[in-house]
């Protein structure tokens, strides 16, 4: 089981940014694909970003596409989320996750295909 520990949450206000973190005790031996989730109250949880080990692939929803910037350093076991231009819609309780894989260059997108989760960190945006 992966441990995984969020940072970088708080208040900010419409059109601003923030700098999520997680860092990760993924062994450079093992190869994982990485995402970041969202859930908002009385909403099901939803991904935002997703990369793969190799950090060469990625995704994102179109939601956030263009303001969401997704990154890992695996050197520092830390994965990274640059929120830009945020909206009163981007609040939620944000998760890093991380599901075992045997491609570098493939990520997941679906919740199913991560075992490990963070605690959550919460992401408030003013309007």
């Amino acid at each position: 089981q992966v441990q995984l520990v969020e940072s970088g949450g708080g208040l900010v206000q419409a059109g601003g940014s923030l700098r999520l973190s997680c860092a990760t005790s993924i062994r450079t031996s093992n190869i994982y694909a990485m995402g970041w989730f969202r859930q908002a109250p009385g909403k099901e949880r939803e991904l935002v970003a997703a990369i793969s080990w190799s950090g060469g692939s990625t995704f994102y929803p179109d939601s956030v596409k263009g303001r969401f910037t997704i990154s890992r350093d695996n050197a520092k076991n830390t994965m990274y989320l640059q929120m830009n231009s945020l909206k009163s819609e981007d609040t939620a309780v944000y998760y890093c996750a991380a599901g075992r894989s045997w491609y570098s260059g493939s990520y997941y997108t679906k919740e199913a295909d991560f075992g490990s989760w963070g605690q959550g960190t919460q992401v408030t945006v003013s309007s």
